[in-house]
């Protein structure tokens, strides 16, 4: 593994050994982010042995891209079958709809869109052991690259094990004709590995957890670069909507390189998760995944902002932590998630991550190591600089502009981190018995921004 960040190209189906003690390998054998992208996609299909292509689409990106796969397939000999899809929902409707229409002679799976279409072929890829190529019509999220997939699951957003596509194409003259909104969405993306970089330091200090520094460091260049082109995106610069593309692809790979969405996904995924499970439950429409990653990211940002503030007791983080009452926790998760509580429930009881011998263990951990964990938490940039940078190009920032009110937004921080497992540090402040309070000085905060607006 290169001990400082390359070109995506060097990661591509290549087999890298690294000091972490892993083997890392991203099973992608080309990437092509360039004007007229989309032409090279016959040339691919014959150079990988592959002569029946399956192209999934939904009714709009066939129009956007899909219809042009077909016809360029078909004038280069190669004859492909397309299915529209009628169900959007992105759960199991949507799976059957793919596998029943799935033509007997398929050899390989095109997905033609952006996160949700490009999850579901990925994931029916990998259940039919086909493979798969994406066609972006968009740049919303950092999906496109990576080895898991997100699907509506017994209504809860569940990461499900999926293939890692064998050809990305981002074509820049489709790319730059999306709606704005779709490309700020995927900056916002890219800007929640500020707060996920810092859930994997976390987990590194606290709770030992494996850690790259090699995937983290390419994840952070990647991170810096997005974040000084930024300013060219609302110009809709074909080459910095071109780097936003090959940012999110580059970020996709990292979880497909580490093996887990670690390096690309923390509290503020967490957070939007959450929204997008209750939203749905209430029938509403939610805000796009970027977007609420964006004000995930500035709200993950305030609450470390207020976790330095304070003065850490934690023989009475201990107290807190051994009054942990199940019951009443169980009552809160079916309170809060719905129909989807079930599931959440399951992930408790196969973690326990809310066990009072596992935040005992934590909380003793935290102590022999809190001058490390401030110093990290110090190197955070502060919401306002977020806050102020997703103003200049037009990309939400604050809760009630996606929708989220007061007391969902509470909920949001009490209980959004059992939608995963995964160690984050709403879990450290809950370890800490401060969840609560800090969420109230957050909240705090928003009003006064709020009253300035």
């Amino acid at each position: 593994m290169y001990d400082e960040p390359h070109k995506l190209e060097d990661y591509l189906a290549t087999e890298l050994q690294c000091s972490c003690g892993h083997k890392h390998y991203v099973p992608i054998r080309a990437v092509e982010i360039a004007p007229g992208a989309i032409r090279t996609l016959p040339d691919y299909t014959r150079k990988f042995g592959y002569a029946h292509p399956y192209i999934v689409c939904d009714e709009i990106t066939h129009r956007i891209a899909g219809e042009k796969c077909a016809t360029l397939l078909h004038e280069a000999g190669v004859e492909s079958r397309t299915l529209i899809l009628k169900h959007t929902g992105f759960d199991e409707a949507t799976l059957g709809e793919i596998v029943l229409n799935l033509p007997e002679d398929c050899d390989v799976m095109i997905g033609v869109g952006t996160g949700s279409i490009t999850d579901m072929i990925r994931f029916s890829s990998y259940k039919l052991k086909l493979p798969c190529f994406t066609v972006a019509t968009g740049a919303p999220m950092d999906g496109f690259a990576a080895s898991i997939g997100i699907m509506n699951v017994n209504n809860l957003k569940k990461t499900m094990q999926a293939h890692t596509t064998e050809l990305i194409i981002g074509d820049t003259d489709i790319l730059k004709t999306a709606p704005y909104r779709m490309t700020v969405a995927g900056f916002g993306d890219l800007i929640g590995k500020i707060t996920c970089q810092n859930d994997w330091e976390l987990g590194r200090i606290i709770n030992g957890e494996h850690y790259c520094k090699n995937i983290a460091d390419l994840v952070k260049d990647c991170l810096a670069h997005v974040l000084e082109i930024a300013p060219r995106i609302k110009d809709r610069d074909p080459d910095a909507l071109g780097d936003v593309m090959n940012g999110l692809v580059l970020s996709g790979a990292s979880i497909s390189l580490y093996g887990n969405s670690r390096p690309a996904s923390g509290a503020e995924h967490h957070m939007s998760h959450y929204w997008e499970t209750v939203m749905e439950q209430r029938g509403m429409q939610h805000a796009m995944h970027g977007e609420q990653v964006a004000v995930g990211t500035v709200l993950v940002l305030m609450l470390i902002e207020e976790l330095l503030q304070k003065e850490i007791d934690f023989d009475r983080a201990r107290d807190f932590v051994k009054r942990f009452d199940r019951k009443r926790w169980e009552e809160e998760i079916r309170r809060t998630y719905g129909t989807a509580a079930d599931e959440v429930i399951e992930i408790e009881n196969s973690a326990g991550k809310n066990t009072p011998e596992n935040c005992l263990r934590r909380i003793d951990s935290m102590q022999q190591h809190w001058q490390e964990i401030c110093e990290q938490l110090k190197t955070m940039p502060s919401a306002e600089y977020l806050m102020n940078l997703l103003k200049e190009i037009g990309c939400p920032y604050l809760p009630s502009a996606i929708g989220i009110d007061a007391a969902t937004l509470k909920d949001t921080f009490l209980y959004c981190k059992e939608v995963r497992a995964r160690y984050t540090v709403f879990q450290t402040v809950y370890d800490l018995g401060l969840l609560d309070e800090l969420s109230d000085g957050v909240q705090l905060r928003l009003n006064r921004i709020e009253e300035k607006a």
